[in-house]
C-alpha cells in the first residue's frame, strides 16, 4: 500500500502522527526517504506489546539482540508454547524479545489475543524463521531516536494546524470472518464513528487527515462528507485461501 499512501499524502505538512502505528510502514518510509527531518514525529498504539518493543528497540537494541540469539538458538515447537505462555513477564527486553519471536514464528506472522488480552497464535510452518534481523533492529532504532513513541488512545494526540493524521485502525469487517483483534479491547461499530468524529474535530483544528479503512457501505456512509478515494492493496493473510490477493480497499483524506 505504500505507493498509494504517498501517491494520496499532503504535499506539505507540519508534524506527524500515526496513532495506529502496527508495523508502522508509513513512518519507516517517510523517514527512510527524508520526508520527516525537521519535523516531530508522534507515534501510538494501544498495543502493550507492540509498544514497549519500539520503546525498547528506541531505549537500547543491543540486550534485545543478545535475547532473540537466545530464542533463536531454542527454537522449536515445545520452545514456543513455552514462551507463547508467558503473559506475566516483569523483565523490558525479555517482553519485547518474546514479542517479536513470537510474531516471526507464528502463523502467517498473525498478533491475536484473546479476551484476557493474552498471545493465542499456534506456531507457523516456517524451515528456517529469521528471529532476529541485526542490521533491520539497528535500523530501526536509529530510525526511532528522536520520535515521541507511547502507549496510548488514537483520541489523545494533540495534532494541530497543518500537522498530517495517518490512520490506520483494525477495518471494518467486509465479512463474519474478518479479523480485528489485535488487542483485547475490540474496535466495532462504535469506535470506527468514535474515529470518524475525532477526525471531523481534527479538521476544525486545521490538521491534515488521512485514514485507510476496508470498503464496505458503512465505512462509505459515516465518511460521506471526505474524499473517498478507492485503492487496490493485496492481502496475504485470511482462513481462505480464495480470498487472498487483490481487494478493494478506501483511503480517506480531509484534504
Amino acid at each position: 500500500m505504500l505507493p498509494e499512501l504517498q501517491r494520496h499524502m499532503p504535499n506539505e505538512f507540519r508534524n506527524y502522527y500515526e496513532p495506529f502505528l502496527g508495523g508502522g510502514a508509513l513512518f519507516f518510509e517517510l523517514n527512510a526517504n527524508g520526508t520527516l527531518n525537521d519535523r516531530s514525529v508522534f507515534l501510538s498504539d494501544m498495543n502493550f506489546d507492540l509498544i514497549h518493543t519500539y520503546q525498547e528497540i528506541k531505549r537500547d537494541v543491543e540486550p534485545l539482540i543478545v535475547e532473540l540469539h537466545e530464542h533463536a538458538r531454542n527454537h522449536s515447537k515445545e520452545y514456543y508454547y513455552q514462551i507463547r505462555s508467558e503473559h506475566d513477564l516483569d523483565d523490558r527486553v525479555l517482553i519485547a524479545a518474546r514479542m517479536i519471536y513470537l510474531n516471526k514464528t507464528c502463523f502467517n506472522g498473525l498478533w491475536r489475543v484473546n479476551r484476557k488480552g493474552e498471545f493465542n497464535v499456534p506456531i507457523g510452518s516456517y524451515k528456517n524463521p529469521k528471529i532476529c534481523h541485526e542490521s533491520n533492529l539497528r535500523a530501526c532504532h536509529v530510525a526511532l531516536a528522536k520520535v515521541d513513541v507511547r502507549m496510548s488512545d488514537f483520541a489523545a494526540i494533540k495534532a494541530g494546524k497543518d500537522d498530517f493524521v495517518y490512520f490506520d485502525p483494525p477495518y471494518h469487517p467486509i465479512d463474519q470472518t474478518s479479523f480485528t483483534s489485535y488487542y483485547k479491547s475490540s474496535f466495532g461499530w462504535e469506535e470506527q464513528i468514535a474515529l470518524r468524529d475525532f477526525s471531523v474535530e481534527l479538521e476544525t483544528r486545521g490538521a491534515k487527515v488521512m485514514i485507510s479503512n476496508s470498503d464496505t457501505p458503512f465505512i462509505r456512509e459515516i465518511y460521506e462528507s471526505f474524499n473517498i478515494i478507492q485503492v487496490q492493496a493485496p492481502r496475504l493473510v485470511n482462513s481462505k485461501a480464495d480470498k487472498r490477493g487483490l481487494v478493494n480497499e478506501l483511503l480517506i483524506t480531509n484534504f
